[in-house]
């Protein structure tokens, strides 16, 4: 590493927090699918800020936009109507035939947090029936606010110390229809899932499984929350990923991309549900300003003008199709291949530390879940020559191995 690094590095250990454990990289410059350290070194970005960066850093488009409206208007609250804010709400709602009407806020944990509580509210202030139980899937990942931790279907480190968690929350077990029906009672608010499990390894759901799921809640009377912080906006070669499925959640949550980089979330719900949220219910000071709307909905646009889920979904069979090439080449060390579209996890059947750091020093940045899963979330723009080169450069490190 580089003096500049160390120096670097020193001082964020003076200053920051450490509750992440960061990558040996230290990023000062990123444009389109590529971002460059502080000696200049380039990296193929296929992270893309975990699923965040649908668009490509710097793009023009989006800063055009930004500039214009930092100008006219970034911030007044919601307690005032604002042009930019509901034209995205039409936008957004317009992707899907589904859902009627839209909440926007930070993060993906806040639109979570959202989702939760506007589904006990609609049990409680307008069905009145004393309903406040989340169920979720083991595996699953929601956020990291006290709730939306409780929901998250994962023990070990990211519980510990927390302690004691909210009450109302059980976990499920992934895939088993049966074992659900069994857990859902007439204490169940909503039963939340994700269509693929990003940070439990890329697992998506099995067709059958997500069927069951959603005639469980109707025959339950709960309700269905679909949880798209990672897989909606043509991530998974549908702008929804729930739209695979056939399913008809009542409340759908995204975040991420929503402002490819700006911080932005968004809860959409159906009428009927979003019906208990009344002035005073729930808010937040920041959601949906001026420059983050204004963003958000030229994402939206040029996601729809330029086809991205199609684009996700064959550029995304393309780079399958070659790292499949490489489970039979290197028999015994690629255990499976899985995700949808520009989703896509790699399972080793050993150990990845090596195999990731070694792909880094060839200049490309994925990330490594759970020890063993290469997952790529890259630009939804990246050109399918970079992952070809990536998986030739894997090919290379797995005969090494």
């Amino acid at each position: 590493m580089s003096s500049k690094y160390d120096a670097l590095v020193s001082r964020a250990n003076t200053v920051l927090c450490q509750s992440y454990g960061r990558y040996p990289l230290a990023i000062e410059k990123a444009v389109g699918c590529r971002m460059y350290d502080l000696d200049g070194r380039e990296y193929v970005d296929l992270l893309a800020g975990i699923a965040v960066i649908n668009l490509g850093h710097s793009n023009p488009e989006l800063l055009a936009v930004m500039r214009e409206q930092a100008e006219q208007l970034i911030h007044v609250s919601n307690l005032f109507y604002q042009p930019r804010q509901v034209e995205l709400a039409e936008k957004l709602l317009a992707t899907t035939t589904l859902l009627d009407r839209a909440f926007f806020c930070n993060s993906g944990a806040e639109a979570n947090e959202a989702a939760i509580k506007l589904a006990r509210r609609y049990m409680r202030c307008v069905r009145y029936k004393d309903a406040g139980e989340i169920i979720t899937l083991e595996g699953s990942f929601h956020g990291r606010t006290l709730a939306t931790l409780t929901a998250t279907g994962q023990g070990g480190r990211i519980k510990e110390g927390f302690e004691p968690l909210p009450e109302g929350f059980r976990t499920a077990p992934f895939g088993d229809a049966e074992a659900l029906r069994a857990m859902v009672s007439q204490k169940t608010a909503a039963v939340m899932i994700e269509m693929v499990q990003g940070e439990g390894g890329v697992l998506p759901l099995p067709q059958d499984y997500a069927t069951a799921v959603q005639e469980i809640c109707r025959e339950a009377g709960c309700l269905l929350i679909v949880d798209e912080i990672q897989t909606g906006l043509c991530r998974t070669g549908k702008f929804w990923a729930h739209q695979h499925y056939g399913l008809s959640p009542d409340i759908v949550t995204v975040a991420k991309g929503l402002a490819n980089g700006l911080p932005m979330g968004a809860m959409m719900a159906k009428e009927y549900v979003a019906k208990a949220f009344v002035p005073g219910t729930h808010a937040t000071t920041f959601g949906g300003g001026g420059v983050l709307a204004a963003v958000a909905s030229k994402v939206v646009d040029i996601m729809v003008r330029d086809d991205l889920a199609g684009r996700a979904a064959k550029v995304g069979a393309q780079a399958v199709e070659a790292i499949r090439k490489l489970q039979d080449k290197h028999p015994g060390k690629i255990k499976i291949i899985r995700g949808l579209g520009l989703m896509i996890g790699i399972e080793l059947t050993f150990d990845g530390g090596e195999v990731h750091k070694a792909l880094r020093d060839r200049g490309f940045v994925c990330n490594l879940a759970h020890g063993r899963v290469l997952r790529l979330l890259p630009p939804l723009v990246i050109p399918v020559e970079d992952l070809l080169a990536f998986a030739a450069a894997l090919d290379d490190i797995l005969t090494k191995a």
